[in-house]
């Protein structure tokens, strides 16, 4: 079976910095889209970051030139660097991932269980 084991969470100051990593696991076929989404309480599940295969990128307006996603693709790993922390970035924060376990397998989404980020002010 398939599994996605975040790190990386933690507390930091605003204005401070946080690497998240995810890395998948399991008999995998094939990979496509990764990416990061953060829950936060009373609110919904929101997409933060996405990227490829072929590494293309997308993000959320809220997060655009403070964070990062990369993928090593060796390591079925996907990273989220994130920098210029502020509050409202305070979040657990989701891996996921498009995987599929054959070539005629169906692509499913799977997730984490999530990492808990906390942005102090």
């Amino acid at each position: 079976q398939v599994q996605l084991v975040e790190s990386g969470g933690g507390l930091v100051q605003a204005g401070g910095s946080l690497r998240l990593s995810c890395a998948a696991s399991g008999s995998i076929f094939s990979i496509n889209v990764m990416g990061w989404h953060r829950q936060a309480p009373g609110k919904q599940r929101e997409l933060v970051a996405a990227i490829s295969s072929g590494t293309q990128s997308s993000y959320a307006d809220s997060v655009k030139g403070r964070f990062t996603i990369s993928r090593d693709n060796a390591k079925n790993t996907v990273y989220l660097q994130m920098n210029s922390l502020e509050p409202e970035d305070t979040a657990v924060y989701y891996c996921n991932a498009m995987i599929r376990l054959s070539v005629t397998s169906r692509w499913i989404n799977y997730w984490g269980q999530g990492t808990q980020v906390t942005v102090s002010s």
